[in-house]
């Protein structure tokens, strides 16, 4: 747990998420919405080029501050898959059925 995700009220079937919670890693929790934060300021700037669509259009629908603890909760599921598989990072990569179309 790192309190980057809504705390879950779920019973007999239907979800129902509350506030982002503040569990786990105080230090860890901060650096990552510190960057991503960061990332944010860098791409409302006009200076992301290579900006995500999902980020963008999550931008223009949800609070900045908000979008920053989902973007953290993004970081940190793509660094906790790379570490358990031991795969490398490939920022940008596009399915091989996408560039062939």
């Amino acid at each position: 747990w790192m309190g980057l995700t809504p705390k879950d009220h779920s019973t007999g079937g239907k979800v129902r998420l509350g506030i982002i919670t503040r569990a786990g890693d105080e230090l860890l929790r901060s650096v990552l919405v510190a960057g991503a934060t960061a990332l944010l300021r860098h791409v409302r700037a006009g200076k992301g080029n290579n900006a995500n669509a999902w980020l963008l259009e999550l931008l223009k629908r949800k609070p900045p501050k908000l979008v920053a603890v989902a973007v953290a909760n993004k970081i940190a599921r793509i660094a906790w898959k790379l570490m358990v598989t031991g795969e490398r990072y490939r920022a940008n990569s596009i399915p091989l059925r996408e560039v062939a179309a």
